[in-house]
């Protein structure tokens, strides 16, 4: 067996590195090559529109929770300040009542003081 010398390297080289670039057109011309590509984008395609429409559906409940939570929110925010109306109209009332409690008892107060003012008047004059 004789070792090849370095033009016959350069020639085999040169004729491997020429199959490989037609085997390479060939795989590129052909036509299963083609159908796989399409089919490829077909599903890209497709895994972009799920997604799309996957997003869309969690933006909407996002948009729907907001809401609902806005909503509870305004009724929350509504339900406490009637409480607090009721809290303080009860307030006023009960101070309403106090005052009118005080000024009775005033009156009270005074009426009995005058009748002891005019009995020491009385006695005075005796």
């Amino acid at each position: 067996m004789r070792t090849p010398n370095f033009a016959e390297r350069l020639s085999m080289a040169y004729t491997a590195k020429k199959a490989q670039l037609e085997r390479a057109k060939r795989l590129v011309e052909a036509p299963e090559r083609a159908e796989r590509l399409k089919a490829r984008e077909e599903a890209i395609a497709a895994r972009k529109r799920r997604n799309a429409e996957r997003e869309a559906a969690r933006r909407a409940a996002e948009e729907r929770e907001a809401a609902e939570l806005a909503a509870r929110q305004a009724a929350e925010a509504a339900a406490r300040e009637a409480e607090r109306r009721a809290q303080e109209e009860a307030q006023a009332k009960r101070l309403a009542e106090q005052t009118k409690r005080e000024a009775a008892e005033a009156a009270e107060r005074e009426a009995i003081l005058a009748a002891r003012r005019a009995g020491r008047k009385k006695k005075k004059r005796r």
